[in-house]
C-alpha cells in the first residue's frame, strides 16, 4: 500500500492521550512498551478479529475495514521494534494505523476499550503459555517413566525425615513424582479451560451501545466463551492468579525432584551427567549438581511471583485500575522460569546414571527392613504393637537374625519359631525381598510398579492428545481469522 503523508494536523505520537497528556515525567513510568512486546502479535490477531466483526455488524464500512487490516499487516513484517512511541503497544499500533491510513484507521477501536483489549491479549498469549508448560510437563513424566521401567527392581533406600525407613526402588520413587507432575498436568489444563474466555466487547466495563458480537470474535480468536459480565470481563485477572498458582506448584514438585537429586548425588546414589553439573573454579575435583540447585531455587522465585500478584490484586475495587499493568508480568517471568525448570529436570533424570550395587548396600541401613519384619510376626498372629516391641529391641542389639531371635526371648519369653519360621525372617531382612513382599497398589514391589507404569503412560498418552488438540484448536482459529481478513485485502 501507499505510506501515507504525515499530517501535523491529525498525527500525534500516541492517538490516545494526544497533547494534553502525552508530555511529563510521568510518560515513561507509565509506559509499558517494552513488556508488552511479548503480546505485539496477540495485539494484532485481537485487532484484526475486532476489525472484522465490526465489518460484519455494519459498523465500519468493509473498504475501511479492509485498509485497516492492511496497515496491521505492514505493523507486523515491520515488527514491535519499529513501532511509534506509546504509552503500550495497543496505543502504538493504533497510532502506526492512522499513520498509514488517516483518521479512518481510528475506526478500528469502536466499540471497545484498551481494557477488554489487554486483558484479550494477555488470555491470548497466555493459553499458548499455558499449553507450552503443559506440554513440558507431559515430556518430563515420559522422561520418568523410560527411566523407571529400567529400574524396576534396582533397590535404594527410602526416607522419611532424611532418615532410613524402608527400601524401596528407584521406579518407585521415579512414580511418586510422574504422579505428582500429573497433577500438575491436570492443573495446568484446567486454568487454560478459565484462561480461554474472551473478554473482548466488555469495553471500558459497562458494555458499548454498538451491536458488537462477542460471540464471533470469541470465534475468531479461538476463545471458547466469552467472560459475560462486562465489568467481570475487563476487570478480573484471576485468571492471572490461578496460572500462576498452578505454575508455583509445579515448580514446588520440581524442587522437591531437584532437593532429592541433590542429597542423592552427595551419597553417590546418582551420578549426574555432566551436560547437568558443574565444577569448581577452585576445586578441580569437584562435580557439582549445580543445574538442579537452580531448580530448586526456582521455586521460590514462583512463589514470590505468586505473593506479589496476590498482594497486587488483594485492594482492587471494580472496575479497572493501573496496577494491572503490573500484575501480569509475574505471569510471563513465572511461566518462562518455571518452564526451563520442567526441561532440565527431565533432562537431568534421562540422562544419570544410577549405580545399583551403591544403592542395594545403602537400601539395608538402617534396619530399614525393620517393619517388614513386624508386618511378617503380625501376620503370624502376633499383636502388631507387640511385634513391632520384638523389633525394636532388635534394632538395638544388631538388626540381623540373631538379634531378632535374642528380641523374641526377651519380649515373648518364647523362641521365635513358636511364632514364624526363622528361614521366613531372614529373607524379610534382605531389601530386596522387603520391596518385593509390598506389593499393596501402589507399592514398590516390581510387579506392581510395572502395572502402574502402563496406566501411567497411557495418562501420559491422553495428556499429550490434549495439548495437542488444544494448539489444532487454537491453529485452525488462526487460520480461520487469517482467511476472513483475506476478504478485506
Amino acid at each position: 500500500m501507499t505510506e501515507r503523508t504525515p499530517d501535523p494536523e491529525t498525527d500525534s505520537a500516541d492517538v490516545v492521550r494526544r497533547d494534553r497528556f502525552s508530555g511529563g515525567p510521568a510518560r515513561e513510568f507509565l509506559s509499558s512498551m517494552d513488556a508488552d512486546q511479548r503480546i505485539f502479535d496477540a495485539d494484532l490477531a485481537v485487532d484484526r478479529a475486532h476489525v472484522v466483526m465490526l465489518a460484519e455488524q455494519g459498523i465500519i464500512e468493509a473498504d475501511v475495514a479492509g485498509e485497516i487490516l492492511d496497515a496491521l499487516g505492514d505493523i507486523e513484517a515491520e515488527g514491535h521494534g519499529a513501532l511509534p512511541d506509546g504509552e503500550d503497544v495497543h496505543a502504538a499500533i493504533e497510532t502506526a494505523v492512522i499513520e498509514r491510513v488517516g483518521a479512518d484507521g481510528g475506526k478500528m477501536h469502536t466499540a471497545r476499550s484498551r481494557n477488554d483489549e489487554v486483558a484479550t491479549c494477555i488470555r491470548h498469549r497466555l493459553r499458548e503459555d499455558l499449553l507450552d508448560a503443559a506440554a513440558t510437563t507431559v515430556a518430563l513424566r515420559e522422561a520418568l517413566l523410560e527411566v523407571a521401567a529400567e529400574h524396576t527392581k534396582t533397590v535404594m533406600p527410602g526416607y522419611t525425615h532424611l532418615q532410613p525407613a524402608q527400601p524401596t526402588t528407584v521406579a518407585h520413587w521415579l512414580c511418586s513424582y510422574e504422579q505428582a507432575i500429573a497433577r500438575d498436568t491436570e492443573r495446568l489444563l484446567d486454568a487454560y479451560g478459565r484462561v480461554n474466555r474472551s473478554p473482548l466487547g466488555a469495553a471500558a466495563f459497562a458494555g458499548t451501545t454498538f451491536d458488537v458480537d462477542r460471540e464471533r470474535t470469541a470465534e475468531l480468536l479461538g476463545f471458547d466463551g466469552i467472560v459475560e459480565n462486562s465489568m467481570d470481563a475487563s476487570s478480573t485477572r484471576d485468571f492471572l492468579l490461578e496460572s500462576v498458582s498452578a505454575l508455583a506448584a509445579l515448580a514446588t514438585t520440581l524442587s522437591g525432584i531437584a532437593e532429592d537429586v541433590v542429597i542423592f548425588a552427595n551419597r553417590g546414589f546418582v551420578e549426574l551427567d555432566d551436560d547437568y553439573a558443574s565444577t569448581s573454579s577452585i576445586m578441580p575435583q569437584k562435580k557439582n549438581p549445580d543445574t538442579l540447585e537452580l531448580v530448586r531455587s526456582t521455586a521460590g522465585d514462583a512463589a514470590a511471583g505468586l505473593n506479589g500478584l496476590l498482594t497486587t490484586l488483594k485492594g482492587l475495587p471494580r472496575a479497572y485500575n493501573r496496577d494491572l499493568q503490573n500484575a501480569t508480568p509475574y505471569a510471563w517471568e513465572t511461566v518462562d522460569a518455571v518452564v526451563e525448570a520442567a526441561d532440565v529436570v527431565g533432562g537431568a533424570i534421562a540422562t544419570a546414571d544410577w549405580p545399583e550395587e551403591t544403592l542395594a548396600d545403602a537400601a539395608g541401613e538402617g534396619f530399614s527392613t525393620a517393619t517388614g519384619v513386624a508386618d511378617l510376626l503380625a501376620a503370624h498372629g502376633l499383636p502388631f504393637r507387640t511385634a513391632h516391641e520384638v523389633v525394636a529391641v532388635a534394632s538395638e542389639n544388631g538388626a540381623d537374625l540373631q538379634a531378632v531371635e535374642d528380641a523374641a526371648e526377651e519380649v515373648l519369653d518364647e523362641p521365635l519359631e513358636e511364632y514364624v519360621d526363622p528361614a521366613a525372617v531372614e529373607a524379610a531382612l534382605d531389601p530386596a525381598e522387603s520391596v518385593a513382599s509390598r506389593d499393596s497398589v501402589g507399592g514398590p514391589a516390581p510387579a506392581t510398579v510395572e502395572s502402574h507404569l502402563d496406566r501411567a503412560t497411557d495418562g501420559v498418552d491422553a495428556d499429550a492428545t490434549a495439548v495437542d488438540e488444544r494448539r489444532t484448536a487454537l491453529a485452525d482459529a488462526e487460520d480461520a481469522l487469517a482467511a476472513e481478513v483475506g476478504d478485506y485485502v
